[in-house]
């Protein structure tokens, strides 16, 4: 019988013997599939995967066996357009089709037919007829026909939307389907068909479609529902109408209703499907059976052959024991050279508790190893509070995981993570998206997820309850479970429900080593073991009922066992007793889940034993019932184990009745003392035991087949030992694995993957951090806690790669991938003077700074080449090894004093000797290109003659390995390293070296250019021919400037243009590469751009250090016109009869021209260039070319003082060389930054570099059209710096050169770049995606002001002085000494200010009130009913205008009365501001409803009682005084709202609440928990200081109490510096809000640090330091970053922080220096910053009421005076009437709130987008323009905008201009009246005299 009538009769034999008689069912189909695709639909009729990758291959290679077992024989595979052809276009996608093919045949492999459907569903597009359809159909035969022979259509079904007209056309294109098949592809020999549900057959049928007449048999889709277990009569009926004898096939069968019923229920469906199909007459051919594979039967099959299985312990291990008990140690020990399986899973571990830390992160509950180590139980006390960081560093684990080449990860979820009380009532969202974020990650990385759902860390509030020895964890741990299935299960095919329970039952509860620390070995272990039996059971079973048939998943458990050799191989008590070891170990579990649900007899009985032998039961073994036997037997799909030791056991008949675990077993375990040692007392190498132990597996657990996976295995290492070169790891796992190997190859032992222990040091548990099992060194001790591949990483990601130990290694035979190029440019004429390119100055030098720095996102094409790059002299090392000569940097770098720190790369990176190591680096990053270059002297040791084979192997195994690791080489043949033997002989001035060269190349070509596809000439000539012979810096030090770099560089363009000719016309074509050179530059952006001298200057500085070389390559042959007329003029004006610079000859100029494939350009900064002429002598290159070079002192510095980081210049500079040299291919072949010598894994700086230069490419790329090709990034790691030695680090991998190894450890910029490979760019992230909508009807739209900001009138009417008029009179406290004596006037111009609010349409104006304008000595005794009027006719107007006021009873004026005694820190002041409050509310609360007590108390407290910045400018406390005015601040505001509250509410029926303000934080370092720590206490201290008391609990946050109280002790004081509210006080103080008032303008990057303890101070408690990003747009003030991201986060802040109240943000705005009225950056910033806000409101459920633009106007801006402008309407304080002109984002403000929101243009214009009145048109206050501030943008250098100028609209800048002619051609006119009144004054004098 064939395996199609197994599957068929797994389900139909139970009813046969009911009369229903098969007679031809050895022809029976079973079909299984289609593969499920990512989207987690589960259904049986599923939607087909989208795309097939690697990653679905090794999947489905899974299933294979299952598929086989469970007798399937056709397999339904999709094969539609939408996936096989390039987005659904007629070109066919290749890697698709590939991909499919080899699914295909793996199915045809595996016995397996396929069923190609050719669309699942309708045809979406019928615009052709049917014409599409069949052309795609005609090229499935064509591609597929060899290995499909039966092929659906259609595969329909009714609910897609048929109806009689689709129905006809999808019968049409199936008839001419069908006769294609027949008339072109007969001799293929299949069938075709189309697959119908009965309603659509029956339409078909009735409607006359001779769809019967078309089909070789009738495929049938089925709905079946299990619970009605009804008849099919209408599938009967249509079948009828089919006609008898014809073949039908159920295609699809669909069950509802089936989750919940029997298996023989279920089965039944097929019964009743089949039932209906005879008895229609027609002849079953077969049916699918998907439904019916979640049943399992393999498992069900083993547990069903084991019921009532005796346990043969003794026979399995006897049989083992016989097998090998004789083994010589030579045989035992022998080496075993082969390979694993293919398909073998190679995989590493880590568990949650060991490696998350994070303990108390987003909601994190604790966990009972929490709770051990911070009780002090562990080794030093260590706690796992942040471990090895990983919940905070995912990006980096995948990152090592991508170097080791693993495709399995096992880890575990901490299940305090997930429910933080170990119930399923209370779930943490915020853990899920943590493991969520895993998962994906993994798996865009092709790596599989293995889940442990435990591996120890129970949640300590059930541990609480008596854990795992209280019976209701049982269904605690299932509830877990089932979520986890859930909720990961789309994703995670692999689960372990328990990881090792035998450790946890024997440590945790046995001898408490472990948490919970519980020691009762003869009770409480068995109880624990019982429950964790059933929970495992009850959780499999909750998969394989709930789960299994949409997942397609496994389910397994992972037991831990020693190897037990009896003690005397000859004594069999001895060999009972190591078997007896076994069973309690191993057996312990593994027998009730893989044997009969019950424990092993061997345990069972020595426990009866024990017990006979006491007078008390010493271990009360649990019994099962049946139902539980029943229940536990077979729920395992897979065995997990774990293994690092052996023991030496024998018995031991002890009379104790002491509840030990040895002493119950009867035995004793000991250990060979020749045995190694490791750090861990408990393991001993003994590699040959873990054969023994699989064998033993195989006999006892595995004879039905159930896969074996090795969970875990491994050894540690002290933390003081050898960090890096862990020999004994390496020898461990080289034995252990060889072990594995003889097991599986020799011994047929079915283990499917090895997973070592660990992936990276972590805590281990009681042993705190003493052990190191890790693959990878952690620094415990850094706060970064980095991670450094050891030596046994290279050596286990060479046994994967290697799959095993082959006696030779197989070398790649993989050519090197293409390389994008252009077609070739023809010969360009030369350039003018200066070039056509200064079309780029043009372009972007009159760029504002919004429009340049603004962040770009997109991605480049897939085959962009993504790279990084070193070179030879700089990496390798080996500088005398195996034959290599000596080059010219070896004898330079050994002259002292020639190189920083007197260093060499004599060892460097020891790359030479750590070929492992960089390609590890290199798969990490996941770069698909590596620059490297060739060793000149290695290869040719004196330059020339015999080759060095040594080294010629050490390439050839390099490039090797690249390609192996689908990395294209990318060669260069000289990076400045010149054999000393050719320097001898004068080096590049000696013209032999030109054929040295050229031999040197022809060998490499030879020997590399059959995988090298990519070669590069000569690095840098420019830096070769000025560094080494003209300044002599470089070797060979020629310091000849004005002659010696032209006669070089000569020299140089003639060899590469030999070298070129010799490759294109003997090896291009066989090889099929490029060839170019790699030049370099800094970009040089004139100083003065409207300078035309300074604009040559530039072009000029180009073109004589990229043009000397690229001109004469990619123009003319020859040097640029520019160049050779300057050094012509400078020589003969130097008196030379000649020009220094040599001359081609026409046939060189033809021999170079054209001679590079593709342009590649390094660059790292920019400079301005200003003309400047230059002396005569010493004549120079730098002197020729008459210009000055300069850095702007604001640009980024870097270590290199010269390479500021001014990313826009990549940019304008790929535009140049495009407009420069034609649209060739460009590719940047170096960019980077260097830090100092100081380790900087945690380098921000260089991610910023990258994220902007990256960035800037792909503006060229994207945005310009510039044809780019490749970006690599310099330098891998870091390296020897050439004259910089080591002092400069350049890399992305830190490099440390004080260690013999030469450790690579991953900075952060090597994560973010690998991030940016992966992403093949910068995409836009989801979360920043643009959201269409409106905000609620009744949302309030406001603007605001202040009142000292704009009201003036300091002294007027009876105004008594504030705090602000104080100090704004005193010296040195404002910009430019400015006051708020006038402002804006607003005092005087209430109706006008009105009219500016009302043209806004705004529902809010938000203002404040002067207390000394109404209080003028702040208190009661005197009431200035002037000041008061004023606020009353504002108030009326403003209600007129139908306007609500919102009033801000306190914006920092405090009269200075009150401040004379203490102001804020006085405690008076809270009755005088309630005092000042209530007459307020007598006055205005019949017209006010929006009250705000403060605005932003943490400026009062902060910036005017601590930096004493602000008014009152005190500065002598600032460790108190801000936590005294503070406490004030809180106590006022609480008894105000308690006065409104009690007093006003009721009758004037308004709300008031406070105003706060706080920036939103992000860690400097996401991945680090201390940097994630500092914001949390930045934002406790900021907007949490006034929030905490207020809306939480009415005292102050405990992060900001703890802090403050813990520096204020070590500082000596007696107590904290923060006051302490009393019990009474809080509840007053606690809710005293009806909104939260919000103002926010911008985010920050926090980092932690450390102040000196004698600094007392805000800041140094709060502990941290700020950052901003340099991708974040500026502003016209330095502390406002445009980041409106952080908006949206910091309202989820107030809402999960403060009890999601109502919140209006009261204000939010951006400023400006100078003033452009046209405010296109303002636009920006409300555009981006109010979406961020309806992304919370939509997305998040945050209560957002209202939104408030700050700020009207242009007015004071406190210590900045008048030099930011915030306002919508721009005030001109040069004009004495102050008049206000609306700027263009008045414009774009008044549709915001007229569309409340932002309208989907996707459903066509809206009213509120009507264009709206002209901003600019008018000025609708004031009555002259006059004079205007010089206008400019956020940042001084805006140039943008236009204004009228007699009649026309020129920009601001040609404006001025025009004033200034104007009004000199005024000067000179009235001069030349006066001039003439003289002349003609004299010249009548004169004829006076004569007369």
């Amino acid at each position: 019988m064939g395996p199609g009538q197994t599957g068929i009769l797994l389900v139909l034999l139970p009813y046969l013997c009911q009369g229903f008689n098969l007679k031809s069912v050895e022809n029976l189909l079973a079909v299984a599939g289609p593969l499920p695709s990512d989207s987690g639909d589960v259904s049986n009729e599923v939607t087909p995967i989208v795309g097939c990758h690697e990653g679905v291959l090794r999947e489905f290679e899974d299933q294979l066996a299952f598929l086989q077992r469970f007798g399937v024989t056709h397999y339904k595979v999709n094969l539609e357009p939408s996936v096989l052809l390039k987005g659904g276009h007629r070109e066919a996608d290749e890697p698709q089709v590939l991909c499919y093919r080899k699914l295909l045949q793996r199915l045809a492999d595996a016995t397996i037919k396929p069923v190609g459907i050719l669309q699942g569903g309708l045809w979406r597009d019928w615009s052709s007829s049917s014409d599409a359809f069949v052309e795609y159909a005609d090229f499935a035969f064509k591609v597929f026909g060899d290995l499909v022979h039966t092929w659906i259509t259609f595969n329909i079904w009714s609910d897609d939307g048929t109806n009689p007209e689709t129905l006809q056309a999808v019968i049409a294109a199936h008839e001419r389907t069908r006769h294609l098949y027949r008339s072109k592809y007969a001799t293929q020999g299949g069938k075709l068909s189309l697959a119908l549900d009965p309603s659509a057959l029956s339409a078909c049928l009735a409607s006359g479609l001779t769809l019967l007449e078309t089909v070789d048999f009738v495929a049938l889709n089925i709905n079946y529902n299990c619970h009605d277990n009804a008849p099919l009569i209408a599938e009967e009926q249509v079948l009828q109408k089919v006609g008898e004898r014809r073949d039908v096939l159920v295609f699809s069968l669909r069950l509802s209703g089936c989750n919940s019923v029997t298996a023989e229920r279920k089965y039944k469906s097929a019964f009743k499907v089949l039932e209906a199909v005879m008895n229609s007459g027609a002849v079953p051919m077969g049916y699918d059976i998907s439904a019916f594979q979640g049943e399992s039967p393999d498992s069900k099959q083993r547990a069903e052959n084991s019921q009532g299985k005796p346990s043969a312990a003794r026979s399995s291990y006897n049989t083992v024991w016989d097998k090998f008990s004789n083994q010589t140690s030579p045989d035992r020990d022998a080496f075993l050279h082969d390979t694993f399986p293919s398909g073998f899973r190679w995989g590493a571990s880590t568990a949650a508790f060991k490696v998350e830390g994070g303990w108390a992160e987003e909601g994190k509950g604790q966990t009972i190893w929490d709770t051990l180590g911070q009780h002090g139980h562990t080794d030093k006390n260590a706690t796992a509070n942040v471990a090895s960081d990983s919940y905070h560093k995912i990006d980096y684990d995948v990152y090592l995981l991508n170097g080791l080449q693993t495709k399995m990860y096992q880890f575990s979820i901490s299940w305090s993570r997930i429910f933080p009380t170990g119930s399923k009532e209370k779930e943490n969202t915020k853990g899920v998206k943590y493991y969520n974020k895993l998962i994906d990650r993994l798996r865009d990385s092709g790596i599989e997820p293995m889940v442990a759902l435990y591996h120890w860390d129970l949640p300590q509030s059930l541990q609480d309850l008596g854990g795992w020895q209280n019976d209701s964890i049982v269904d605690a741990f299932a509830d877990y479970a089932d979520y986890c299935f859930r909720s990961f299960g789309d994703r995670v095919k692999f689960w372990i429900t328990f990881h090792e329970p035998w450790v946890v039952s024997y440590a945790g509860y046995g001898t408490g080593e472990h948490a919970p620390g519980i020691k009762e070995p003869g009770n409480a272990s068995y109880k624990v073991s019982h429950n964790i039996l059933k929970a495992h059971a009850k959780a499999w079973h909750v998969y394989n009922d709930k789960y299994r048939s949409q997942q397609n998943g496994q389910v397994g458990v992972s037991l831990n066992s020693d190897w037990a050799e009896p003690a005397s191989p000859t004594d069999p008590e001895d060999v009972t007793a190591a078997e007896r070891y076994l069973q309690f170990m191993l057996g312990w579990f593994a027998h009730p889940i893989l044997i009969n649900g019950d424990y092993p007899e061997v345990l069972k009985t020595q426990i009866q034993q024990k017990h006979q032998q006491c007078p008390n039961t010493v271990s009360p073994l649990p019994v099962f019932t049946e139902e539980e036997r029943s229940q536990i037997r077979g729920t395992a799909d897979f065995l997990g184990i774990s293994h690092y030791t052996s023991r030496l056991v024998n018995t031991s008949q002890s009379a104790s009745c002491d509840p030990e675990y040895h002493n119950i077993g009867d035995f004793t375990a000991h250990v060979d003392p020749s045995w190694p040692e490791t750090a861990s007392p408990w393991i001993r190498v003994a590699p040959w035991g873990f054969r023994r132990l699989l064998n033993f597996v195989k006999e006892e657990y595995a004879k039905d087949n159930v896969p074996i996976y090795i969970t875990g295995n491994g050894m540690p290492t002290t933390y003081d030992g050898e960090a890096f070169y862990d020999m004994a790891r390496m020898d461990y796992l080289t034995a252990y694995i060889n072990e594995v190997l003889k097991a599986v190859n020799v011994d047929g032992v079915s283990v499917n993957s090895y997973i070592v222990r660990s992936l990276l040091d972590g805590f281990e548990g009681s042993d705190g951090y003493s052990q190191r099992f890790g693959l990878h060194y952690v620094d415990f001790e850094n706060a970064n806690r980095q991670r450094t591949p050891k030596e046994s990483a290279y050596l286990f990601s060479n046994i994967i790669e290697s799959n095993g130990f082959p006696q030779t290694k197989k070398k790649a035979l993989t050519p090197g991938a293409e390389w994008p190029r252009g077609d070739k440019a023809a010969p360009l004429p030369a350039s003018e003077v200066p070039s056509k390119a200064k079309v780029v100055w043009e372009k972007f030098s009159g760029q504002s700074a919004f429009e340049r720095d603004m962040y770009f996102h997109a991605t480049l094409p897939d085959d962009f080449k993504w790279g990084v790059s070193t070179s030879a002299y700089q990496v390798e090392g080996g500088w005398n090894a195996d034959g290599r000569g000596p080059s010219v940097w070896d004898t330079f770098s050994h002259v002292p004093g020639n190189i920083a720190d007197n260093g060499n790369g004599d060892i460097a990176c020891d790359s030479y000797h750590q070929l492992d190591a960089d390609l590890y680096m290199l798969r990490s990053l996941g770069v698909t290109s590596y620059r490297f270059s060739l060793s000149w002297s290695r290869i040719f040791p004196t330059g020339q003659g015999t080759p060095n084979d040594v080294g010629v192997e050490y390439y050839n195994r390099l490039i090797d390995g690249l390609l192996a690791n689908n990395i294209s080489p990318m060669v260069t043949l000289y990076h400045f390293d010149l054999p000393q033997a050719l320097q001898d002989l004068g080096g590049w001035e000696n013209d032999l070296l030109a054929d040295a060269f050229h031999s040197y190349a022809e060998f490499c070509f030879n020997t590399f250019g059959d995988r090298v596809k990519f070669w590069i000439t000569i690095h840098e000539p420019h830096s070769v021919v000025t560094a080494g012979y003209g300044l002599g810096i470089f070797p060979p030090q020629a310091n000849d400037p004005g002659y010696a770099p032209y006669r070089v560089a000569r020299r140089l363009l003639k060899a590469h243009a030999k070298v070129y000719h010799t490759y294109d016309q003997k090896y291009r074509q066989s090889q099929g590469g490029v060839i170019s050179l790699s030049l370099n530059t800094e970009w040089v952006e004139p100083k003065n751009y409207k300078d035309p001298r300074d604009i040559e200057a530039a072009d000029r500085y180009l073109q004589f250090t990229l043009g000397w070389f690229a001109h004469p390559i990619f123009k003319n042959g020859d040097y640029p016109d520019v160049m050779k007329w300057q050094v012509a003029n400078k020589s003969e004006l130097q008196g030379l009869h000649s020009s220094r610079l040599p001359v081609f000859t026409e046939e060189e100029k033809a021999e170079i021209r054209g001679t590079a494939d593709v342009f590649c350009i390094n660059i790292y900064s920019t400079k301005t260039i200003t003309h400047k002429t230059s002396r005569f002598n010493p004549a120079s290159v730098k002197e020729d070319m008459d210009v000055l070079e300069e850095v702007a002192q604001d640009w980024p510095t870097t270590h290199v003082n010269e390479h500021r980081a001014v990313a826009w210049g990549l940019r304008r500079l790929l535009n140049w060389i495009r407009e420069e040299y034609g649209d060739t291919a460009i590719y940047i072949t170096e960019n980077g930054v260097s830090t100092n010598s100081e380790p900087d894994f945690d380098d921000t700086s260089r991610i910023f570099y990258f994220k902007t230069y990256i960035d800037e490419a792909l503006k060229a790329h994207s945005m310009d059209g510039v044809n780019l090709k490749g970006y690599t990034a310099w330098s891998l790691m870091d390296t020897f710096g050439w004259t910089f030695g080591y002092t400069a680090r350049f890399g992305l991998h830190h490099v440390d050169f004080q260690h013999p190894s030469r450790p690579r450890t991953p900075k952060r910029s090597a994560i973010y770049y690998a991030d940016v490979v992966r992403n093949k760019g910068i995409p836009l992230d989801k979360e920043d995606k643009f959201l269409y909508g409106e905000f609620r009807s009744d949302f309030a739209w406001g603007v605001a002001s202040s009142s000292y900001q704009i009201e003036g009138s300091w002294r007027a009417d009876g105004k008594g002085l504030s705090i602000w008029d104080q100090f704004t009179h005193s010296p040195n406290t404002i910009d430019n000494d400015d006051t708020g004596d006038i402002a804006c006037n607003s005092y005087n111009r209430v109706e006008e200010d009105i009219e500016l609010i009302k043209n806004l349409k705004v529902t809010h104006y938000r203002f404040s009130i002067s207390w000394p304008r109404v209080l003028p000595d702040g208190t009661t005794n005197f009431v200035n009913e002037a000041g008061l009027s004023y606020y009353v006719r504002l108030i009326d107007g403003l209600l007129a205008a139908n306007i609500k006021p919102q009033v801000t009873i306190y914006h920092w004026d405090l009269p200075q009365a009150l401040q004379d005694v203490g102001g804020w820190e006085n405690e008076t002041i809270v009755q005088r501001f309630k005092e000042y409050s209530e007459l307020l509310f007598q006055r205005l609360g019949d017209k006010v409803k929006f009250w705000i007590t403060h605005n932003e108390p943490y400026i009062v407290a902060n910036l005017g009682y601590g930096y004493g910045s602000f008014a009152p400018g005190i500065s002598s406390r600032p460790g108190v005084g801000p936590y005294v005015a503070g406490h004030n601040l809180i106590k006022s505001h609480a008894e105000v709202w308690h006065l409104y509250n009690d007093t006003y509410r009721a009758k004037q029926g308004g709300v008031i609440s406070i105003t706060i303000n706080t920036d939103w934080a992000d860690p400097i370092n996401p991945y680090k928990q201390e940097d994630v720590e500092a914001t949390k206490r930045y934002l406790a201290f900021f907007g949490g200081w006034f929030a905490n008391p207020i809306f939480n609990n009415g005292d102050y946050h405990e992060i900001m109490k703890t802090a403050i109280r813990e520096r204020s002790l070590l500082q000596g004081f007696p107590t904290s510096r923060l006051p302490e509210f009393t019990e009474s006080e809080k509840k007053r103080i606690k809710g005293t809000y009806d909104f939260f008032g919000f103002n926010h303008y911008t985010s920050v990057l926090v980092g932690s640090t450390n102040y000196p303890l004698n600094e007392v101070s805000f800041d140094a408690d709060r502990g941290v330091y700020l950052l901003s990003d340099r991708t974040w747009l500026g502003s016209g003030s330095s502390w406002l970053k445009v980041t409106p991201f952080g908006f949206r986060k910091i309202l989820n802040w107030i809402k999960e922080e403060c009890n999601n109240p109502p919140i209006y943000v009261t204000e939010n705005g951006i400023s400006e220096r100078g003033t452009n009225l046209n405010d296109k950056w303002r636009e920006h910033y409300y555009k981006s910053y109010v979406n961020e806000a309806l992304k919370a409101v939509k997305y998040d459920g945050v209560d957002l009421r209202g939104y408030t633009a700050w700020c009207l106007m242009d007015n004071f801006e406190w210590a900045a005076g008048y030099s930011e402008r915030f306002g919508l309407y721009y005030t001109n304080y040069s004009d004495p009437s102050l008049p206000r002109i609306p700027k263009e984002s008045t414009k774009y403000y008044r549709t915001l709130i007229q569309c409340n929101g932002f309208p989907d243009p996707a459903e066509g214009p809206h009213s509120c987008l009507q264009p709206q009145p002209d901003g600019t048109s008018a000025v609708p206050t004031g009555t002259t323009r006059g004079h205007t501030d010089p206008i400019t943008g956020p940042a001084e250098d805006d140039r943008t905008g236009t204004v009228d100028f007699l009649g026309l609209a020129i920009s601001t800048t040609d404006a001025m201009i025009a004033l200034y002619v104007e009004f000199s051609l005024l000067i000179t006119a009235v001069l030349g009246v006066v001039l003439l009144s003289v002349l003609y004054s004299k010249l009548k004098k004169k004829l006076k005299r004569s007369q």
